[in-house]
């Protein structure tokens, strides 16, 4: 492990020589993939050099021990015991950050939201859901791009919304948010207080970019049409709104969130490619016979994940056994404690089936 970090700390090196090349910041394209590489290495060689640090502390104070020097002995034993505990910590992070890492971790990513059973009551849910992943997006500093909403026909509620976040390792994120969605709660059109079950589902889809998918012209056909908003107002009487349908595969994304139909059919495209590289992934996983096992639960979108049970105030996540009952504070935009729970599980599982990667 440690001479894979000793060589990835003489690229790290080597990589910020080029980084101030003037040559090289021309290249703009080059520029970029060489800072991603940097930047992403930069939390690794730092803890290596932290752990070198700390070994060679703990080096020095055991030579000190031989001293005559009384002084000295004592002066080593007490730095011994200040940097000996932080070796182990500092080593097994080491460790967690060679894991062999998701590819998609770093991508932005496209979120859909749609009403399952429960009818308006799901359409409530949706809505408070995406509220709830959108004060996630402001706590990280992720930028938000509506692409489409359909409303309810009650109160603020959604039947679907799709939107694009973008921001520093979204996916890594977000990923586990994918899912069934299973909320018990009295609705306010409940006269009796009894409490009924509604599901509501959440796709997170790394978004894919043209490298990624291929799409020829020829396999879409592109439908325009006049945008609407809630309750069928006419939000612009041009023809903005766009329809993608990918013919082989029967693949529909629409978008009327921009006056604009060539940035409507920007964010189209967008939705299309991830839709699709999604669709390859699960292929290429089937092909090859290997279930995801380093991956906190399948992603099947017909997998319950999460329990919302109101009458109670209480988070139930059933792929990692987590219960706590301050799903009020959840509501409110505080799930990052629950994704980093399944974050620590997932790395738990990986540590206990998968090689660190040296």
């Amino acid at each position: 492990m440690f001479d894979r970090l000793a060589q990835m700390e003489v690229r790290y090196d080597s990589l910020s020589r080029d980084m101030s090349d003037p040559v090289l910041v021309n290249d703009q394209k080059k520029f970029q993939a060489i800072a991603k590489e940097h930047r992403l290495m930069e939390p690794i060689v730092e803890k290596y050099r932290q752990y070198r640090k700390v070994a060679d502390g703990i080096a020095e104070a055991k030579a000190m021990l031989s001293e005559s020097d009384p002084d000295l002995k004592e002066m080593a034993k007490e730095e011994l015991a200040s940097l000996e505990p932080q070796l182990e910590p500092i080593a097994e992070a080491l460790k967690v950050m060679l894991l062999p890492k998701d590819p998609n971790d770093d991508k932005n990513i496209v979120i859909e939201l749609r009403a399952g059973t429960g009818g308006d009551e799901a359409a409530l849910f949706v809505a408070e859901m995406f509220r709830v992943y959108l004060r996630l997006a402001e706590q990280h500093r992720w930028k938000v791009q509506v692409l489409s909403e359909s409303f309810s026909g009650i109160g603020n509620g959604l039947k679907d919304v799709t939107a694009i976040f973008e921001g520093d390792r979204v996916y890594s994120q977000m990923k586990y948010e994918s899912g069934v969605h299973r909320v018990q709660r009295v609705p306010a059109t409940e006269t009796q207080g009894r409490v009924h079950t509604s599901a509501i589902t959440v796709a997170v889809l790394p978004e894919a970019e043209e490298v990624d998918i291929k799409i020829e012209a020829k396999d879409l056909r592109v439908d325009t049409f006049c945008s609407s908003g809630p309750g069928g107002q006419s939000v612009n009487t041009t023809y903005s709104a766009i329809r993608i349908t990918h013919l082989p595969t029967n693949t529909v994304v629409s978008c009327q969130d921009e006056k604009s139909q060539i940035k409507n059919r920007e964010k189209a495209m967008r939705v299309l490619r991830s839709r699709l590289y999604e669709v390859a992934e699960e292929t290429r996983h089937q092909a090859e016979a290997k279930i995801r096992k380093d991956q906190v639960g399948t992603g099947d979108r017909s997998e319950k994940i999460r329990t919302y049970n109101f009458p109670q105030n209480r988070l139930t996540d059933h792929r990692i056994g987590l219960t706590n009952h301050n799903l009020n504070m959840v509501m409110e935009g505080q799930l990052q404690p629950t994704i980093d729970a399944l974050i620590a599980h997932d790395i738990a599982e990986k540590m206990k089936g998968e090689p660190v990667a040296v």
